[in-house]
């Protein structure tokens, strides 16, 4: 007999862990099944380690405002806070804190912890129970029913990376996809497109020439995202941060390869990456 929740949540990230953090709270009696292909990647911050930004940094505090974690994990975790944007008038304010990635998804992981009605489950979603039009439950090794089911998916269906000019099938680097979900919802008729994204390369930090290098300073006094901060705040110590710019050799550099590029060399099917995340050559 297949076993039933209340809500099913498919995928570990940001979103997936607001879906869970917001079932639990909106059914303190019920079961929420968390379902995410490797529990230790929960939480993990896949691109730049940093939450918040204009725009962004405002969704931060409505997501706080509605009861979620975000903001207290990065409060809990932040290395570096800078509120943007001040010389204008606090309505486009926008908090943007650096984070030690790898202490936020552990505050993360330790959040979703205190939540006895989330149950973690590590599995691959093969396929969508659908009935009567309506989607019942997830098929893993067994099916797993539930009165909602969420999809927090982010990069993981049909997930194609591209390095320069190679691609690569998967979610993150040395991860998988999750095709079967794909193949369902084309199968109920939803249209399927390709969303583009891209992700800063990593760099040694021996490596660096920092005393080079101009000086970004954090705030003297910096504001939490959340309403309930960590204590103390910040909690880390806090570090500076360096700008960066390019130069002609690199321009020169970029354009003598730009046919190599993804989304110039037709790998890619998208007008253009998203505004505020784009690739060096965008």
């Amino acid at each position: 007999m297949a076993r039933s929740v209340d809500v099913i949540v498919i995928g570990g990230g940001h979103a997936g862990v607001e879906a869970a953090w917001a079932a639990s709270s909106m059914l303190p009696d019920g079961n929420i099944a968390f379902v995410t292909m490797d529990q230790k990647t929960i939480g993990v911050m896949s691109c730049n380690p940093a939450i918040g930004g204009l725009g962004k940094g405002q969704i931060v505090r409505e997501i706080d405002a509605l009861g979620g974690v975000m903001a207290r994990a990065i409060d809990a975790t932040g290395i570096m806070f800078k509120m943007l944007n001040t010389s204008k008038g606090p309505a486009v304010w926008g908090p943007r804190a650096q984070a030690d990635k790898n202490a936020y998804r552990d505050e993360i992981q330790r959040l979703l912890s205190t939540r006895s009605n989330i149950e973690i489950i590590e599995s691959i979603v093969d396929d969508l129970i659908v009935e009567d039009g309506r989607i019942v439950g997830v098929m893993l090794d067994e099916p797993l029913h539930a009165k909602a089911v969420v999809l927090t998916t982010g990069t993981f269906m049909r997930g194609l990376m591209h390095t320069g000019d190679s691609q690569e099938k998967g979610g993150r680097v040395d991860e998988g996809t999750a095709d079967g979900i794909s193949t369902t919802l084309k199968r109920l008729g939803f249209e399927l497109g390709r969303l583009k994204t891209g992700t800063p390369p990593r760099l040694s930090k021996k490596s660096i020439d920092w005393d080079s290098l101009p000086t970004q300073l954090g705030d003297a006094s910096p504001v939490p995202f959340s309403d309930i901060p960590s204590e103390p705040f910040p909690a880390l110590q806090q570090v500076d941060c360096r700008i960066t710019s390019t130069n002609e050799e690199i321009h020169t550099l970029i354009k003598d390869n730009l046919d190599r590029a993804p989304m110039y060399s037709g790998a890619i099917d998208a007008e253009s990456g998203p505004r505020y995340c784009p690739s060096i050559e965008d």
